[in-house]
């Protein structure tokens, strides 16, 4: 691949590598998101869906001095230049972060350095975020470049912080420390930067340890949330309890809390 690197990892302490690794991988251009780049992300996921092996995801950065500086200038000039180009580009960047939204396994951020505009909407479509504690979140659309969050920033980022503060992060354009990101609701957990990758593998291994139906259905019905009544929710959510109660993995977890060991789900 030209802009992505890909390997499977596992935390130190686990019995076994099954945590899927992608690395942005646009140093010289600060990562930032072009066509090409879309594309591959998108092929990378059906294969990494089609692994049963891999039961967590984590994205992170080939740089130390960004994450991502969002969608690549030259990309996002043919918006003017091309509108039809330009709009296959922006329609094609929201259907990848709909995808990592609404990817069947657990994703997560590993956020270092930069996390500016679509790079920003990146993280915001993962399940979970851990920035490093020197990190820097920056939505630059509207005050630098005068557009609008198009991947999903102006969705995303109010159900994460309220619509108040996500009006103040995007209108004034102003850098939201690691620290602020964490107190805000806009990240999970923060570490130091020399510990961000642990810190992330150990957060995607927990996740990677769970039942991997209940992970899918769990994140099924919280994404769904947003959009339905409480009642429809509850439907949904019963029917996808009741799917969990008839799987294997659902006696394995029984049976392991009377046995008083650590379940070995096998995502069946």
């Amino acid at each position: 691949m030209e802009t992505l690197k890909y390997e499977i990892e596992g935390h130190f302490l686990a019995d076994e590598e099954n945590i899927g690794v992608i690395t942005l991988n646009r140093p010289d251009a600060l990562n930032g998101i072009n066509p090409k780049m879309v594309e591959e992300f998108a092929e990378l996921l059906d294969k990494i869906e089609k692994d049963d092996k891999v039961r967590a995801v984590i994205i992170r950065s080939a740089s130390e001095k960004v994450f991502s500086s969002g969608a690549d200038l030259k990309a996002a000039a043919s918006l003017a230049s091309d509108p039809k180009a330009g709009r296959k580009f922006l329609e094609d960047g929201q259907a990848l972060f709909r995808r990592i939204e609404n990817f069947p396994k657990p994703v997560i951020a590993e956020l270092n350095a930069l996390v500016i505009g679509g790079g920003l909407e990146m993280a915001m479509a993962c399940d979970l975020r851990v920035a490093a504690k020197d990190a820097k979140l920056w939505v630059t659309e509207v005050v630098n470049v005068g557009l609008i969050p198009g991947w999903g920033g102006t969705q995303r980022l109010p159900r994460l912080v309220g619509i108040g503060r996500a009006k103040e992060i995007i209108l004034t354009g102003r850098q939201i420390p690691a620290d602020e990101a964490l107190e805000i609701g806009l990240v999970n957990k923060t570490a130091p930067s020399d510990e961000l990758h642990s810190e992330a593998l150990f957060m995607a291994q927990q996740t990677a340890d769970a039942a991997p139906i209940a992970v899918r259905l769990a994140k099924k019905t919280i994404n769904m949330s947003y959009d339905v009544t409480l009642q429809e929710g509850n439907k949904e959510e019963l029917e996808a309890l009741l799917e969990t109660t008839a799987s294997e993995d659902f006696g394995i977890g029984v049976t392991a809390i009377f046995q008083k060991s650590k379940p070995k789900f096998k995502g069946k």
